[in-house]
């Protein structure tokens, strides 16, 4: 068993996270540090879980999902039992990521459309503009 301890600072500096958000999950109960007096003292498992919790929330899960991942970890299985939910939602994540870039990639082409319209309506009113304004300079002039 791993033995190493850190303090809320380390792991902070650790994974770029604050020291507040580390109390946050520590009452969502996805960590459970260590009390020495008001020291935390976060333990390798609190390291590993901190670790699985960051790379969840960049893949898109929310902490319910997160909190159920944890929960399946079992030494006896050697996290086989983890693992297996984990695929499973990692294929969901996939698809639904797919069905997001989809969307984006199609909102950008919408973007790049209305772009191009409402420049050449631009240049066509600044054309039409400058046309008039010649012609009323050429006119007083004469």
């Amino acid at each position: 068993m791993d033995a190493r301890s850190y303090t809320i600072r380390q792991l902070s500096k650790e994974f770029g996270v604050t020291a507040r958000a580390l109390r946050f999950y520590e009452d969502k109960q996805l960590i459970s540090p260590e009390r020495k007096g008001q020291t935390r003292i976060y333990s390798a498992r609190d390291r590993a879980r901190l670790k699985i919790i960051l790379r969840g929330k960049r893949m898109g899960f929310s902490l319910v999902e997160i909190h159920e991942i944890l929960d399946l970890y079992n030494r006896e299985d050697r996290g086989v039992a983890q693992m297996r939910a984990t695929v499973a939602k990692y294929h969901s994540q996939i698809e639904t990521l797919k069905r997001q870039r989809e969307d984006i990639d199609q909102a950008i082409r919408d973007m790049i459309e209305g772009c191009e319209w409402m420049e050449g309506e631009i240049a066509s009113y600044e054309a039409a503009n400058s046309e008039t304004a010649k012609t009323e300079m050429t006119g007083k002039q004469a």
